[in-house]
């Protein structure tokens, strides 16, 4: 196949090529012939469907869909003949106003030269921990706490209590709610309000009031606050303290251990704190690999589309994230330029994972897969509706094969790589 690349700067491309119009045309007169032969049409009898109905009714779904197969068949081979890596994916348009004359041009970025890739070279810290039966009373407790019921004491507040409040503030002229109260619920100590308000809890009473100066964030959720003072009064409706269920059968057979035992239990939860604890050490390893790997690589050029876009995605993500915290955010045209830098090393790494791949010729391994999914899986009450969740949807399927692989060549880089091993107690090795 003829394909001719030109080049647009260090790492832009543009490649012109066409689709073989033979091959175009029969692979379609095979598509309708075969559909031609199974349909079934109220009115023929089944394979007796003439042709130009059969035209009629799936000719372009099916021109579509073969185009669409050999154009991606097509630029593949250009980009093998013509030895190009790419950084990215194409933007693929018709060479004209007539798409169907079969012409293309993509245009594209490459990957940059990155010389040697010498993983001997870097030094990694490879943190290690494990599970011990101290977490594993931890985790028990926890468990305790999100089953925990309320009584109402006397006393005033202190650490753990719940504190029903009624409260109003003043901001300015501005009263807030303008008439009445707002009322909520408060943990001493859970850390849900602002240090001064947590402050003024402690001690309180049922039926106390307080008036409290309170300085809000400019970032703050209620516009009326944001970066202002304000005079917050509170009132203590009702104080309660926490009373933890007792570790017996029903406790433990309410998260899902049948038989009620407590050694079995504490073997499902240290199963579950393994499974935690793996992915917070590649969460670790992954950081320290990638940033060894910019302090290596830092000073290569990356190809700015692509740098670009991933700040782009990267600022969404963060409005994203903003919003479901309760916050709103207006997401600027330039609000990218802000992530650029993070973009460039998250592409940098990225690309440098997938060279030491290519080059070192690391393929994915499928027991691996299914390792990581079967740990998916076993999150959710019903594993095997996840795994079978997987399987059939080929985008799943793909962004689990390539956390895998990135994880493989993670591994490989670190093992070859000058390490040393640094244990870490459980608690502070998941702490992200």
């Amino acid at each position: 196949m003829q394909a001719t690349v030109e080049s647009l700067g260090d790492h832009e491309r543009r490649m012109t090529f066409s689709l073989p119009a033979d091959r175009l045309k029969q692979q379609v007169d095979q598509r309708l012939g075969e559909i031609a032969r199974t349909t079934r049409l109220k009115g023929f009898r089944p394979g007796k469907v003439p042709r130009s109905v059969i035209e009629q009714r799936f000719g372009k779904q099916v021109r579509d869909e073969v185009r669409e197969q050999l154009l991606r068949e097509s630029f593949n081979q250009a980009v093998r003949e013509n030895e190009l890596q790419l950084a990215g994916n194409p933007d693929i348009q018709p060479a004209g106003d007539d798409a169907d004359d079969g012409r293309y041009v993509a245009t594209f970025e490459l990957v940059p030269d990155f010389g040697d890739i010498d993983v001997e070279k870097l030094e990694i810290v490879r943190h290690t921990s494990e599970v011990g039966e101290d977490d594993i009373d931890t985790m028990i407790e926890n468990l305790r706490a999100q089953r925990r019921t309320w009584s109402a004491v006397e006393r005033g507040a202190k650490a753990g209590d719940a504190v029903e409040l009624e409260t109003w503030s003043q901001v300015g002229d501005e009263r807030v709610p303008a008439e009445g109260t707002e009322r909520g619920t408060s943990i001493v100590g859970a850390g849900s309000m602002l240090p001064a308000l947590e402050s003024a809890l402690e001690g309180m009473k049922a039926g106390e009031e307080k008036q409290v100066e309170v300085e809000f964030p400019a970032d703050w959720r209620a516009p009326q606050f944001a970066g202002k003072t304000a005079q917050v009064h509170l009132k203590a409706v009702k104080v309660s303290e926490p009373v933890l269920p007792e570790v017996d059968a029903d406790f433990i057979r309410s998260f899902g251990v049948r038989s009620g035992d407590p050694e079995q239990f504490r073997k499902d939860i240290r199963s579950n704190l393994e499974r935690e604890l793996k992915g917070a050490l590649m969460a670790r390893l992954r950081r320290e690999v990638s940033e060894k790997l910019v302090e290596a690589y830092g000073s290569v050029e990356m190809p700015p589309k692509l740098v670009e876009s991933e700040a782009r995605n990267m600022a969404f993500q963060a409005a994203e994230q903003a919003r479901r915290q309760g916050r709103q955010v207006e997401l600027p045209e330039n609000a990218h330029e802000n992530f650029m830098d993070g973009a460039r090393k998250r592409v940098l790494v990225g690309l440098l994972v997938g060279e030491v791949a290519r080059r070192n010729e690391l393929r994915l391994d499928p027991a691996r897969v299914n390792e990581t999914l079967n740990l998916i899986a076993s999150t959710y009450e019903e594993p095997q509706q996840v795994i079978e969740l997987y399987r059939q949807d080929p985008k799943l399927m793909q962004g689990l094969q390539g956390r895998v692989m990135e994880e493989q060549v993670i591994d490989w880089i670190a093992e070859r790589a000058r390490h040393t091993d640094q244990a870490l107690p459980f608690a502070e090795a998941i702490r992200q």
